[in-house]
């Protein structure tokens, strides 16, 4: 024999509220209450679950460059061309997207991210010295230094020669309007930046790894 019970509200003794149910939204006990999950009973949740506090990762993006970039500036530079979302089949995202503007990038919600940036240097012959940052803004103007990646060609005659140089660092955005990051290089001679619309060359991650 099966049996149904229609309530809206679920009381105790003295009139505080256990459940409540409210324009298809359950509330389950009151502000102050301790809900008490038995030893060894199981939440099993096929839905989306907020407000505890850690969601896992929400946003995880990948930049890269399409095409090669020749760099011939010896001071610092913002790279903001030749850039795409990776979406070459089998790559994947995550959450809602960055967005980028003449190299400079905007997160889609507040919190921390891992932000690192990845850049393929290449030169037919000669030594070259490379460096490569991660500047934050905190509020939309003023641009600090965060991350510092430098590293050097050794002469080859006659032959392309490469150096893989990496940067990255923690980014708290606390302001989605404010809070923005951009990747910059110079070089003291001309060196050729990698890029393929294929694959990931030189390429920027973007993770929320949690709340700020």
């Amino acid at each position: 024999m099966t049996a149904i019970l229609k309530v809206d509200t679920i009381q105790d003794t003295s009139g505080n509220n256990i459940i409540n149910e409210s324009s298809d939204t359950i509330t389950i006990g009151a502000s102050g209450d301790t809900i008490s999950i038995p030893s060894g009973a199981t939440i099993a949740n096929s839905g989306t679950a907020t407000g505890f506090g850690i969601d896992g990762i929400t946003v995880a993006n990948t930049f890269r460059m399409t095409s090669d970039l020749s760099v011939t500036s010896s001071s610092l530079s913002t790279i903001s061309s030749n850039l795409e979302v990776a979406d070459t089949s089998g790559q994947g995202s995550i959450g809602s997207a960055i967005t980028e503007s003449s190299g400079i990038y905007s997160f889609p919600s507040t919190g921390i991210y891992l932000v690192e940036g990845v850049f393929q240097c290449v030169r037919n012959g000669g030594s070259q010295w490379i460096q490569t940052t991660l500047d934050v803004t905190t509020n939309n103007s003023s641009y600090t230094k965060v991350a510092d990646g430098e590293g050097s060609i050794s002469h080859v005659s006659s032959a392309n020669t490469s150096q893989s140089i990496r940067n990255s660092s923690l980014v708290d955005v606390t302001d989605t309007s404010n809070v923005k990051v951009r990747f910059q290089i110079s070089t003291a001679q001309s060196i050729t930046l990698k890029g393929n619309t294929s694959y990931n060359y030189t390429y920027f991650n973007f993770i929320r790894l949690g709340d700020t």
